[in-house]
């Protein structure tokens, strides 16, 4: 599936709840309008002043000009009342359905965009003005959330299980199961004077397309013809509920709209339903804001301005302090809890300190039946970690919130979160997933063998499944951006050695080769992190990730240059500054037009616009006997499609794309003009000028690294001697060492190890090693290591020992691929050289390592293969035990051909399977069947419908990939598990058709 179906914001989890879960008591309703009326219906785009101050530098007018593009009235960024749209595009789905819509991952890199807008020309209105719309728009006032005063602290919400799949729901309330104590909310209420939650709701209709009309201030379910933005909601039903799979709710319902019970009933299930309010604070965008402010105060500060953003700074301090229920488990239970009967959670046991996904909070709008609600999230994912944000608010005097435990809240979640990254980084260098308090969303006991972080399960695709929550690149970019920052403004060595380890590897995967210019798009991981020794971290030797397509997303390379730039100016490291320049030059070169920086996009996932419901699979899921209105009529009942919810579509200017996609079934190309794109993009050119403008003194590198430890030898000959040692480390970064023997260099390495050759038997030599720096300073020498070469004299005569263990992997027609354990030459002394393979008499190859593949073979034979291990000194082992193969027959009459890849890991593997079409008439409809021989079981699935039965699993087509025509392939995958044994399935049938 294509990368751009990413979801780019959160969604709710279980939120929506019933009358009969809360105490019954007074209250006010969230209907009554403020003095005055309602938002005014023409506002000008807010612009910055009149008269800008010179500004000098190239990437700083650059940035202006960009900046200048997002706040053209005429560009359509804004709508007639200043709230910025998610994109200029209205056609675009992604975790907004609509491109008019706004989040407040938009307002939060809107205030980024002012608060450099204010670093470059002092002028802080824009910045004032941004918050100050955000205030009024996407945090809801008292009025929309009246019921607040009765929330109870020690009875926090009414537990509801979530689900992996749609079709799973309504949930039912279980007032049975514990939940723990919320143990900030009398100290927010003391602190403010309130009960009031001052976070951001992630989703608000801009234009009220849907026609809900839950305008802030105003009133609740005011219908379509309510001017003003609308607070809105979309996904609430697991991990498997794409975008395309929602059903748009309002914020407030009063069951004007949806069925009897509004929408309440398709998401949890209860005797009675209540009229009721609900809001989502997405985390990283509320800490983004944060972190925009944390900047802009240091910036004013420096020029002499403070006072122009003292009042924004307070108002950050006091959204990072509600931002901290983000860091409980949803239902406030203990860390570690893996049954729906674990201990409630008191006071900070139920702290994971890390940024989850959301928090939600809610309540009645009846004054008769005041009740309130509030949740956490169990699921942290990687990239909503906000390390700065953690920084500032428990640092910095200005934004450290007036709560007396804030400030040791954010101390340890500062702590908790690089400790997150740490955990999660491949050993290549990406960051994986993320962790859960709540094994599927039910506390479940995760499978034997799953990692742990403080006692939550490792998951690779935390949240989200379709797509993977991880496979999207943009993640590492948003996530690792925080890291780089933080190192920037404190030199926290934790984070300096996540980036030293991370931008190696994201500089060598980006090409910055004009208009050919690229990132990574998508990621593919192997393996999982160890369980969390924070005394003793492994480096994770058995998790790799590896990217497996690249793209042009312009706001991806614009937070990705971000990252390098900051990094590169901590550590003075030039090839990630460098990378971030022509990366930035590539796009502003190539990609710029009128509205901003954009490239095309093919959008494969649009051809699922008008899918309807496939039993346990894709598609909109209504349960049978429930049916509803939009308002606008559209009807909401089983066998609905996205499309049918939001007939308004086909209205739009650009729906002819769609429908002739729909009709050909080729998918349509778009240039979308993303606001969070647009303003990294921004920001990364502003970023440029300040860290590396020509004005800007860079500090130049004078510290060497520490002297190398350790050394040891290695393999010592009569000639040669191999020597390692343990790295040094830099405030840089260390680029190599150089070997000395006495006091005469003989050689360099970039690694930690190197063999010395031409040396005279049976001598004693000394030596040194030196670690450098790209400044080009020396460490001081490392303790000297004495190394005798062995006797010239002595003959190895001595065979390697004989290999054991000789197994087949993949068997086709043609072709045997083998392995085997390794021999080792202990006794000769020698060393190992290598393995001759053999077939049957006949030596077929050589190899230095423990596989090889014979090809060239018939099929239906069988053929004994053995090996034979070799060292240095020329002596052959005994042949090992021998192997008898047979090549798989030759299907004859087939039509479809198979190509099945497993990867595996401790008791889970993920398998990928590409079925062609080798026909030649097309499939309308295809099934896909094999059987797992060793008991392994399917768990989770993608782009087909998938079964089992016993051994035997069925992939039936998704509603979008069912055609299938000659010569046509399609790429299927799923997660499973196993007991220790993992065999490939040895045949494979499509529609009853054996395949090859």
């Amino acid at each position: 599936m294509s990368s751009t179906t990413r979801r780019r914001t959160a969604w709710v989890a279980l939120a929506t709840l019933s009358v009969s879960s809360f105490l019954a008591a007074a209250g006010s309703p969230a209907t009554a309008a403020p003095a005055g009326g309602g938002l005014p219906t023409t506002v000008t785009v807010p612009a910055a002043s009149p008269v800008r101050a010179a500004v000098d530098g190239e990437y700083a007018q650059r940035f202006l000009a960009q900046y200048d593009k997002i706040k053209d009235p005429a560009n359509g960024y804004f709508s007639p009342q200043g709230i910025p749209y998610h994109s200029v595009e209205t056609l675009i789905v992604e975790a907004p359905d609509y491109g008019h819509e706004t989040t407040s991952e938009a307002y939060s890199y809107w205030i980024w965009l002012e608060a450099l807008y204010g670093q470059v020309t002092q002028d802080w209105a824009p910045l004032n003005h941004a918050w100050d719309t955000m205030e009024k728009n996407m945090i809801p006032a008292s009025v929309d959330q009246p019921t607040n005063s009765f929330y109870n602290p020690n009875s926090p919400a009414t537990y509801a299980s979530e689900y992996n799949h749609p079709s799973q729901y309504p949930s039912q309330l279980s007032s049975g199961t514990s939940v723990g104590k919320d143990p900030i909310a009398n100290e927010l209420k003391a602190t403010y004077g309130t009960s009031d939650i001052y976070q951001m709701h992630w989703l608000a209709d801009v234009d009220n397309v849907y026609g809900f009309g839950v305008t802030p201030g105003p009133g609740c379910e005011m219908g379509p013809s309510a001017t003003g933005t609308s607070f809105i909601n979309t996904f609430q039903r697991g991990p498997q509920e794409s975008v395309w799979e929602t059903v748009p709710q309002p914020s407030c319902e009063e069951f004007k709209y949806g069925g009897k019970n509004g929408f309440l009933d398709l998401f949890t299930g209860d005797a009675s339903y209540a009229k009721q309010w609900k809001y989502t604070s997405a985390s990283d965008a509320d800490a983004r804001a944060v972190e925009a402010i944390y900047w802009a105060n240091k910036w004013a500060t420096e020029q002499g301005k403070q006072a122009d953003v003292a009042a924004v700074v307070a108002k950050a301090a006091k959204m990072g302090d509600y931002l901290r229920y983000t860091l409980f488990d949803k239902y406030f239970k203990t860390i570690g809890c893996t049954s729906p009967s674990c201990p409630a959670g008191s006071n900070r046991d139920s702290a994971h300190y890390l940024l989850s996904w959301y928090m939600a909070w809610g309540g009645a709008t009846d004054a008769n039946a005041g009740w309130a609600w509030r949740i956490g999230s169990s699921q942290a994912h990687f990239g909503y970690q906000n390390p700065l944000a953690a920084y500032a608010l428990s640092t910095d005097p200005a934004l450290t919130p007036k709560s007396a435990t804030a400030k040791d809240d954010w101390t340890k979640s500062l702590q908790r979160q690089l400790e997150f990254y740490t955990w999660l980084q491949a050993s290549n260098g990406g960051i994986a997933g993320g962790a859960t308090n709540s094994w599927n969303g039910a506390y479940a006991t995760p499978p034997a063998g799953t990692p742990t972080f403080y006692g939550m399960g490792y998951t690779e695709a935390p949240v989200y499944a379709d797509p993977p929550s991880n496979r999207w690149f943009g993640m590492q970019a948003w996530g690792v951006q925080r890291v780089a920052e933080l190192y920037y403004a404190s030199g926290n060595a934790q984070a300096k050695k996540i980036l030293d380890k991370w931008v190696p590897w994201v500089i060598a995967n980006i090409s910055t080769d004009g208009a050919s210019w690229k990132v990574p798009s998508e990621l593919k991981w192997t393996g999982k992190p160890d369980t969390w020794n924070a005394a003793s971290p492994t480096g994770n030797p058995g998790l790799t990730v590896e990217v497996t397509s690249y793209g042009q997303d312009v706001g991806v390379a614009g937070d990705t240059a971000r990252a390098l730039l900051f990094y590169a100016a901590k550590s003075g490291n030039t090839a990630a500054r460098d990378t971030a320049k022509a990366l930035l030059d590539a796009m502003w070169a190539n990609n710029q037009d009128a509205l901003g920086v954009a490239t095309a996009e093919t959008r494969g996932d649009y051809l699922r616009f008008d899918d309807t419901y496939v039993p346990g699979g894709d598609g909109v899921y209504i349960p049978a006997g429930w049916s509803g209105t939009m308002p606008n009529g559209d009807a909401i009942k089983p066998g609905v499609s996205f499309l049918d919810m939001r007939s308004f579509y086909k209205n739009d200017p650009a729906w002819s794309k769609v429908e002739n996609a729909l009709a050909t079934g080729k998918a349509p190309t778009f240039t979308y003009h993303r606001f969070w794109a647009q303003t990294a993009i921004a920001a990364a050119l502003a970023d440029y000028d300040r860290l590396f403008g020509e004005d800007t003194p860079t500090e130049p590198d004078t510290q060497a690294p520490t002297a190398p430890t350790g050394l040891t030898a290695g393999t010592v000959t009569s000639t040669s001697a191999q020597i390692s040692w343990t790295a040094s480390t830099d405030d840089v970064a260390v680029t190599g060492y150089d070997v000395y023997r006495g006091t005469t260099k003989v050689g360099s390495a970039t690694g930690t190890t190197f063999t010395d050759t031409g040396l005279t038997a049976d001598t004693t030599y000394s030596y040194t090693v030196r670690a450098k720096d790209a400044a080009g300073n020396v460490s001081p020498a490392s303790a000297a290591l004495s190394v005798k070469t062995t006797t010239g004299t002595v003959v190895d005569t001595v065979a390697p020992s004989v290999p054991t263990g000789l197994t087949a992997g993949t068997v086709t027609e043609t072709s045997v691929a083998l392995s085997w354990t390794a021999s080792t030459d202990n006794v000769g002394g020698s060393g190992m050289a290598g393995y001759d393979v053999y077939r049957g008499t006949t030596k077929v190859g050589s190899v230095t390592g423990t596989t090889y593949t014979d090809t060239g073979l018939t099929a239906a034979t069988a053929y004994s293969y053995t090996v034979r291990a070799k060292d240095v000194a020329g002596n052959v082992s005994a042949a090992s035990a021998a192997l008898s193969v047979t090549t798989k027959s030759t299907t004859t009459g087939g039509s479809c051909k198979v190509v099945y890849n497993a990867s595996s890991w401790n008791s889970g593997f993920t398998a990928s399977v590409k079925v062609t079409n080798t026909g030649t008439t097309a499939l309308s409809g295809w099934a896909l069947k094999f059987d797992l021989t060793a008991g392994q079981q399917v768990t989770q699935g993608w782009s087909a419908t998938w079964a089992q039965s016993g051994a035997t699993v069925t992939a039936t087509n998704a509603p979008w990939n069912g055609t299938l025509a000659p010569g046509q392939s399609v790429d299927i995958g799923f997660n499973g598990s196993h007991n220790g044994q993992n065999p490939n399935p040895t045949a494979f049938t499509l529609n009853g058709a054996t395949c090859s």
